[in-house]
């Protein structure tokens, strides 16, 4: 059993959707916590409805209780709804947590506002066994305007100092033929490359991934 701590896309291309199908794919049972309702599509976000805190709080004690093998969190959405989370995390000993640090829509919009950025860190970071930002997300979370071709296991490692255990800086928004992530954490690092594909820009990869 596995958890996500994430935003419902109604039109099912990312968020808790592309959590629930990946879950599944790779053989596990998929519950999950509702964050918010993002009204999105290809175009962009164009609304987000956040979910009470403390029905947050409820959803996720509920989960818990089940003793998932693993959690992953990804759209917060406000810094109330960060607070809800990790409060509730700090109450026990919890599963490993994967947090896929969801600041943006891939085709554009924001899906956390600028007052829960600290707080992520701060009150995730303790509990968190991987980070796994975009290169737009780590440049945010760093406080620069884009992490330059080059600078990607630096960017990593650096977010590593904020308080992260391990970071997997994704490499879907790098530029060249092939695609690399980096893998940055207390053992060392390491790189995965694999040839970048030719397509249309698709949702819920950095969801799926994660």
């Amino acid at each position: 059993m596995v958890c996500t701590i994430a935003g419902l896309d109604p039109t099912g291309g990312a968020g808790i959707a592309a959590d629930l199908r990946t879950f599944a794919a790779l053989g596990g049972w998929g519950t999950a916590v509702v964050t918010a309702i993002a009204l999105q599509d290809e175009g962009g976000v164009r609304a987000v409805h956040p979910v009470a805190a403390d029905a947050v709080s409820n959803q996720l004690r509920a989960a818990l209780a089940r003793r998932p093998a693993a959690l992953k969190t990804g759209m917060l959405a406000t810094a109330d709804l960060l607070a809800a989370v990790a409060d509730v995390l700090d109450e026990g000993e919890i599963p490993p947590l994967v947090v896929d640090p969801v600041l943006a829509a891939g085709a554009g919009g924001a899906l956390l506002e600028d007052a829960a950025l600290a707080g992520l860190a701060e009150r995730l970071g303790p509990h968190a066994t991987l980070l796994t930002p975009n290169l737009p997300e780590a440049a945010r979370l760093l406080g620069k305007a884009a992490i330059a071709p080059g600078e990607e296991r630096a960017a990593a490692t650096a977010l590593l100092e904020l308080g992260w255990q391990a970071v997997l800086l994704k490499g879907g928004h790098g530029q060249g033929e092939a695609c690399v992530d980096h893998l940055v954490g207390p053992d060392g690092a390491q790189a995965f490359s694999r040839p970048r594909l030719a397509g249309p820009t698709l949702r819920g990869t950095g969801c799926t991934l994660a």
